[in-house]
């Protein structure tokens, strides 16, 4: 069994991180996750917040605001709406985060209505668990 894995992480503006990993946790459509080394192949949606990447010795946290994973047997690669180093996070990111998952709610048909609320209340959580209060 291999011990590590390759992990991908990427968003439209860039390629975040690129590595042989340990494991990833995450927060897929119907839970939290860990994704290891031969894990079985699985396509998800990914729910805004925290994602832990493990590589050798070192953790690095994520802060994604949705997306997609595809996991493998070889490897996970995340494409991400947003994402940014958990360090990076300033009131101004997390505010605009919000902004925006409201602004679609807005603008969102009535059959998807619901899920659009949901993304502004992950947003909202997010921050909170972040411990920052946003000015919005």
């Amino acid at each position: 069994m291999a011990d590590t894995m390759q992990f991908d992480l990427v968003s439209p503006e860039r390629s975040l991180h690129s590595a042989q990993v340990t494991r990833v946790q995450l927060h897929g459509e119907e839970g939290e996750m860990t994704v290891m080394p031969n894990h079985v192949p699985t396509l998800t949606l990914l729910r805004p917040g925290f994602m832990t990447v493990h590589e050798g010795g070192e953790v690095h946290d994520y802060i994604v605001t949705g997306g997609f994973a595809e996991i493998g047997p070889d490897g996970l690669t995340v494409l991400a709406e947003q994402a940014t180093l958990r360090a990076d996070v300033t009131t101004d990111w997390i505010e605009r985060v919000i902004d925006a998952a409201e602004k679609a709610a807005l603008d969102a048909p009535a059959d998807i209505h619901i899920t659009m609320n949901q993304r502004v209340n992950h947003a909202r959580f997010l921050a909170q668990q972040l411990g920052i209060t946003p000015n919005i």
